[in-house]
């Protein structure tokens, strides 16, 4: 049997200094900068890189190839830094998203810019991951939610921050750099993390033995489940050959992976993660969070800049309200829950308000004022902000130490996949709906055919007659916003869901986590009661390949 002890340094919660903890604070922010700023970075320049490499009927693809790539190795992240340590594996992280970046730079055509995309997301969906599992390291879960409140103002800066950017290259030195950019942004990633990120040192008494079956498995379900959401209506008919293989291959491969996973000996994601009741809840919650989320995130820049005519760099600044929402919100409530040990009410509150955002985009139209479409953009990010990094907190609270980034991993990637399927969704009906609309009303024109649609740029809409750009921009809204409606019973089913989670003590120490959390993790097997009292002697337990216990 394969296990891993992490032996307790000057860097444990009760040993490491404060100077300490926030030098280490400051490197996993810089990490999570660079992944987080490349989710939203292209999306006020995606309107003139497809114009520019004609390639707008795939333009769905230049932001879920991204998402996707990085959903799919979350898991395997997250299992790996369990049993090889943090730093290794998030440096490795950083070179294969640097490596990415250089392709995309150099992209010659859509296919190229789509696979450089790819590299970027295989490494990007470990910055994320394993920045939040360090943090839990040495951080106590009662502390860490200040911590965790300004990861979340990261993310909100970044998609401030990354929409501005873009549109400022876009206009300026050309949207190549927000590919050079992340060289220097990812050198200082780097020397950061190998000066700051200082971890209990992780001992192998056996080489582990990877689950290369299991990451093979979840790789094609999830890549089966996504094509069929971005083909499916748009590509290929609902009911085609194709979308039901792919929707059938998804099912088969996804039965496959928890039949393999209950029998690996170190599963990158145990089902004993699936028996306590705050992490399936969660789960829920942060997939419909994540379907509604980048569902508009990905596609809000682009329509601004259509509808409104502004340039991609005021398509940002427009942005700023639903990302200072999001800023607020996450600062607040992080530091609420480390104040007051209490965090149930912050993302029940933020669903409600994240399907009144919804529902307020879903009703704006070509004449809404600009200033009211900036409010209910705000409200939308107060949501996001009190559910968020909340989520992430509870379920690294209902697990112990050793297991911390394996669970936050499963967690994060069911909310990726809502990511992936929101993303694809909304980009497949969008513009299927957008050809349809364009034919219908500008069929003669030359700007309702295959040809001028892949080459519509907001600058050439914007110098269009009015007789032509109305028609343009009235399609642009009647394809994209109504969309929105359809995601709040997302919303509801969260906001439900939430209401039934175990407000569970915040543990106050980093190796010691509440009793009670600890038993959830145990797998259950014939000769296992989940409900044994937990005063169980140590003696009687013994490590398990999921990282968790088993009673004798």
């Amino acid at each position: 049997m394969t296990t891993t002890t992490a032996e307790p340094s000057g860097d444990t919660a009760q040993g490491t200094d404060r100077r300490s903890v926030t030098l280490l604070f400051i490197g996993l922010m810089i990490t999570m900068l660079l992944a987080s700023l490349n989710q939203t970075v292209l999306s006020t320049a995606l309107p003139t890189i497809v114009g520019e490499l004609h390639g707008v009927d795939q333009m769905t693809w230049v932001i879920t190839a991204y998402i996707l790539a990085s959903t799919i190795v979350m898991p395997v992240y997250g299992k790996i830094s369990d049993l090889l340590g943090r730093k290794p594996v998030l440096l490795s992280a950083i070179a294969i998203f640097l490596a990415g970046s250089v392709v995309g730079a150099l992209a010659g055509n859509i296919s190229w810019l789509i696979f450089g995309r790819v590299l970027q997301g295989l490494g990007g969906g470990g910055l994320m991951i394993l920045s939040q599992a360090a943090i839990a390291d040495v951080v106590p879960a009662r502390e860490r939610g200040r911590y965790m409140g300004f990861m979340g103002a990261v993310f909100a800066v970044s998609s401030v921050a990354g929409p501005l950017l873009g549109g400022w290259l876009t206009e300026g030195p050309g949207w190549r750099w927000a590919f050079w950019g992340n060289l220097p942004l990812g050198a200082l990633a780097i020397a950061a993390t190998i000066a700051f990120l200082k971890l209990p040192k992780v001992e192998q008494t056996i080489k582990p033995r990877m689950d290369y079956l299991g990451m093979a498995l979840i790789a094609g379900a999830t890549t089966a489940l996504v094509l069929v959401c971005t083909w499916g209506g748009h590509t290929y008919p609902w009911l085609s050959s194709q979308i039901i293989t792919l929707g059938v291959a998804a099912v088969v491969l996804a039965i496959a992976f928890v039949a393999v996973e209950k029998r690996a000996e170190n599963p990158i994601m145990p089902m004993g993660l699936f028996a306590d009741r705050n992490f399936n809840l969660t789960t829920v919650a942060n997939l419909m969070i994540g379907v509604a989320m980048f569902g508009a995130l990905g596609y809000m820049p682009t329509y601004i800049q259509m509808v409104t005519g502004v340039s991609a760099t005021v398509a940002g600044l427009l942005m700023i309200p639903m990302m200072g929402g999001l800023l607020i919100t996450s600062i607040v409530s992080g530091q609420a829950v480390s104040r007051t040990g209490r965090y149930k009410i912050f993302p029940i509150v933020g669903s409600f308000v994240m399907g009144l955002g919804l529902v307020f985009i879903a009703t704006m139209h070509i004449t809404t004022p600009t200033w009211l479409m900036c409010v209910y953009l705000a409200v939308f990010g107060v949501g996001i902000g009190l559910s968020m990094q909340i989520l992430t907190l509870i379920v690294q609270n209902s697990f112990p130490t050793s297991m911390v980034g394996t669970a936050t991993a499963a967690n994060n990637y069911f909310r990726q996949v809502g990511a992936t399927l929101g993303s694809a969704i909304v980009g497949s009906i969008f513009a299927s709906r957008l050809a349809t609309l364009l034919t219908e009303r500008l069929g003669g024109s030359g700007a309702g055919d295959a040809s001028g649609r892949n080459g519509l740029t907001p600058a050439a809409v914007n110098a269009l007659p009015d007789a032509i750009r109305i028609p343009v921009i009235e399609s642009y809204n009647e394809a994209l916003l109504p969309i929105f409606l359809f995601f709040v019973p997302l919303a509801a089913i969260a906001l439900v869901v939430l209401l039934f989670v175990k407000e569970k003590p915040l543990a106050t120490t980093v190796d010691t986590p509440p009793v009670a959390a600890a038993e959830a993790v145990a797998l259950p097997t014939a000769e296992v009661a989940l409900d044994e009292p937990a005063t169980s002697t140590p003696d009687r337990r013994e490590p398990v390949g999921a990282g968790g216990t088993r009673t004798r």
